[in-house]
C-alpha cells in the first residue's frame, strides 16, 4: 500500500476517505475502503455522495463503487445534476456506459432544464450524444 493511502485507511476508514479516494481515482485505496465495510452511500462533509465526486475517468473506481452499492442515480439537491450529467459534460463515455446498466436514468434534466445529451453536445463529445440518443431512442 502506498503510504499516502495509509493515511485514509488510519484515519478509521471514514466515508470522506472514500470520496477523497474515489475524487483522486484511487483504485486501491477505494477497494480497501469499501470491502473494509464503509458504505458508498454516505455524504461526505460537502453533502457528497462518492459517486458524485468521483474521478469520472476512471472507471474501475465508478465499478467498485457500484458493486458495492453506490446509488447511480443520486441527485445534487443544489443543482438537480447526476452523475450521467457529469460523465456527459466531461465526455466519459465508459463511465456513462457503466453508470446506464447500472441503472442511471438518462432522461433527467438539470436545474438548468438540460439533459446529459444537451451538455455533452454543449461541449462536443459526440460519442457520448450518440449513445445517449440511441440509448434515450429504445
Amino acid at each position: 500500500m502506498r503510504e499516502e493511502d495509509k493515511g485514509v485507511l488510519d484515519s478509521g476508514g471514514s466515508d470522506a476517505g472514500l470520496a477523497n479516494a474515489a475524487a483522486r481515482g484511487q483504485v486501491e485505496t477505494v477497494r480497501q475502503l469499501l470491502e473494509a465495510g464503509v458504505d458508498p452511500n454516505r455524504v461526505n462533509y460537502f453533502g457528497r455522495r462518492p459517486i458524485q465526486v468521483m474521478m469520472m475517468g476512471s472507471t474501475r473506481v465508478a465499478e467498485l463503487l457500484l458493486l458495492h452499492g453506490a446509488e447511480p442515480d443520486c441527485m445534487d439537491p443544489a443543482t438537480l445534476t447526476r452523475p450521467v450529467h457529469d460523465a456527459a459534460r466531461e465526455g466519459f463515455l465508459d463511465t456513462l456506459v457503466l453508470l446506464h446498466q447500472a441503472g442511471a436514468q438518462l432522461d433527467v434534466y438539470d436545474a438548468w432544464g438540460r439533459l446529459p445529451v444537451d451538455l455533452a453536445e454543449e461541449q462536443g463529445h459526440h460519442d457520448v450524444v450518440q449513445y445517449l440518443r440511441a440509448a434515450i431512442e429504445v
